[in-house]
């Protein structure tokens, strides 16, 4: 039976069928796979994306890269073990996040023209691997976004969305979007209730809990958030947790949103907000000091200003982290110099989250493999990190001492 020819660091290389990627580097090159035993390395594929070395090569012509880390010591956990753990994710996209399947479904339906015809090609052509900013990023939600005009849409979005959660034993997931952008084809009220419907359907079926964020935009005018506020806070007993704001961050400061901002905590919605990743630090202090942001959705450049990173230690302000999204906006250069373990290491409260699961081609298992691999966490602190989003959850604090308890038995009995 012929082999397969696959391309490891731009090189041929021949391997048997059912060879893995390990072997196929131990070909090409015997030192790049002594480094990948050693933890001196990691593998991804040809659009940067981690890879399991352990994993069986499945078709010819794929390209993998061997990447040489500063980060030493033997990575011990495969992604299929961090499937099995019990995780909870705190800042994931709804309109990011939709299975391609039911985007072409649900765009023939419709009549609306996608860059693709096939689960496969939607995937890649919606996968974003060269945007040059954040801007250039949140281009690709115009394609689902065109999908979600309806009740029905959105509902069935958000069931599938909990169902793939559950599928990796996410036991707590709390997802956003913004109602604004589902207007004038639905009111405030029928874009909250359809996703609040399919969730609720969801949880009754899988046993994972979810709470949903509401999103204001930062280029829609601040009287827009302000009545997106009012609107949120009528469903703040039904599923709605929190107000966030997100959307093109430079030039678009948060200040003018504060008046949405505190009707929302006014009335018991907690308040996250995007920050210090499409701009700098000052971003990350006005969302904490003018806006009262409980949360910070990203706060990637936050170590630029080391009195503030020492505000958000002291004050334990959690950091809802995004490594894969990042580095697809142009914030990182790449994994390995994300600031996420450095500010794990300083004693600031971060989460590991996908940001936007059909833009940036993982899961939360992805990301968690991201980490041990490229920035070299080892099993306890990815451990801790996963607490870290149980104890930040926008929950009742029975409800949160009940997640902890049960996540942490989940792991323990895990070994």
């Amino acid at each position: 039976m012929a082999g397969l020819r696959v391309f490891v660091n731009d090189q041929p290389v021949e391997v048997a069928r059912g060879a893995t990627l390990w072997d196929a580097v131990r070909e090409m090159d015997r030192g790049l796979a002594d480094m990948l035993e050693s933890g001196a390395a990691y593998l991804t594929d040809g659009v940067g994306r981690t890879l399991d070395a352990g994993d069986a090569i499945r078709e010819a012509g794929q390209i993998y890269r061997v990447v040489v880390s500063a980060r030493r010591g033997a990575p011990r956990i495969t992604r299929e073990e961090l499937r099995k753990w019990p995780k909870a994710e705190l800042h994931v996209h709804l309109d990011g996040s939709i299975r391609p399947a039911t985007l072409l479904e649900l765009a023939r339906e419709q009549g609306v023209t996608l860059p693709a015809d096939t689960p496969e090609a939607l995937a890649r052509a919606l996968y974003v691997k060269d945007a040059k900013s954040l801007e250039e990023y949140l281009e690709k939600f115009r394609h689902t976004l065109a999908v979600m005009q309806t009740a029905g849409a959105l509902e069935r979005i958000a069931y599938e969305f909990v169902v793939d959660s559950a599928a990796e034993n996410v036991r707590y997931v709390e997802v956003r979007y913004s109602p604004l952008l589902h207007q004038p084809a639905l009111s405030l009220s029928e874009a909250i209730e359809a996703p609040l419907k399919g969730i609720r359907r969801a949880e009754a079926e899988t046993g994972t809990k979810v709470g949903l964020i509401v999103c204001a935009i930062r280029t829609l005018p601040p009287a827009a958030s302000l009545e997106l506020a009012r609107a949120a806070v009528d469903y703040r007993s039904v599923g709605v947790l929190a107000f966030d704001l997100a959307g093109a961050e430079r030039g678009y400061p948060a200040r003018d949103h504060r008046a949405a901002f505190e009707l929302a905590a006014a009335h018991g919605l907690a308040c996250t907000c995007h920050a210090g990743e499409g701009d700098g630090p000052a971003s990350i202090a006005e969302a904490l000091h003018v806006c009262g942001a409980q949360r910070i959705g990203h706060g990637t450049r936050l170590q630029e200003d080391p009195a503030l990173l020492e505000e958000v230690r002291v004050r334990r302000i959690p950091l809802e982290m995004c490594l894969t999204s990042n580095v697809h906006t142009g914030a990182i250069p790449s994994p390995a110099e994300h600031p996420f373990r450095r500010y794990f290491e300083e004693g600031v409260v971060v989460t590991l989250n996908t940001d936007g699961r059909l833009m940036d081609g993982i899961s939360l298992t992805d990301e968690y493999h991201l980490a041990h691999t490229a920035l070299g966490l080892s099993k306890e602190q990815l451990q801790r990190v996963v607490l870290n989003s149980c104890e930040s959850a926008f929950l009742p604090e029975s409800e949160k001492v009940a997640l902890v308890s049960r996540v942490q038995s989940e792991l323990e009995a895990l070994g």
